[in-house]
């Protein structure tokens, strides 16, 4: 009877045995996951202002950023345990280069989106180039940032499970454990549940976004 269970999708008795255990998974992918993407913002916040003040770099940029991006998540693994070792920093690294390209992108072209003419309007009003930035293009740039945020950070949630194959995986040891003891359990609760987180990042970064620019709303007619 055990073993018919086993093998049957959901074993609800295991769940149940093992709900500290799913939830330290939890709290482990989520860590990962939000130190990348905190960390990749940062980086890509200081790429894309020098991309936007000094526009020889964005090209060199952007192709360092899609060269990270084309390899795949365990080669990059591999070249990096040699260097940074098994753990929490060769995750990170990885992680993270897999931001920089959709961020930088993201963030340049919203700003490049805000019309000339509001800019010669701020320059007009005496705004240095950085208040300019700051108290007008940003604002302006907010959608399609957080556009380019939604998107690194569904990315970064699944590349998470992968890195369970260095000791640092979230969700993805619990799919790789039901791989190693062909059990399905713990892989669909892994990948349901990280499916679930993404949608979930997804949604609260979409209302943060409707939050931020209310001026959106009333141009479509929804009101405040």
């Amino acid at each position: 009877m055990i073993a018919d269970e086993r093998r049957s999708l959901i074993w609800w008795d295991w769940v149940w045995d093992h709900t500290d255990d799913i939830w330290a998974r939890t709290v482990e992918h989520v860590q990962l996951a939000a130190t990348a993407i905190v960390i990749g913002i940062a980086i890509s916040a200081l790429l894309a202002l020098a991309s936007i003040r000094w526009r020889w770099t964005y090209r060199p940029i952007t192709r360092v950023g899609s060269i990270l991006y084309t390899i795949p998540s365990v080669a990059l693994f591999v070249l990096l345990i040699p260097i940074t070792g098994l753990g929490f920093v060769t995750a990170q690294i990885a992680l993270v280069s897999y931001t920089i390209l959709i961020l930088v992108t993201s963030t340049v072209a919203g700003l490049d989106a805000v019309p000339a003419a509001v800019k010669e309007a701020a320059d007009g009003m005496g705004y240095t180039w950085w208040r300019r930035l700051v108290r007008v293009e940003l604002p302006l740039a907010i959608p399609t940032i957080i556009a380019g945020i939604r998107i690194a950070s569904v990315t970064v949630i699944g590349l998470v499970t992968v890195a369970s194959l260095i000791g640092n995986g979230g969700y993805g040891a619990l799919i790789l454990d039901g791989l190693r003891r062909d059990f399905p359990t713990p892989i669909v609760i892994g990948t349901v549940l990280s499916i679930a987180l993404a949608l979930v990042i997804d949604a609260s970064l979409a209302l943060l976004e409707r939050a931020l620019t209310p001026w959106t709303r009333a141009r479509r007619g929804d009101g405040p």
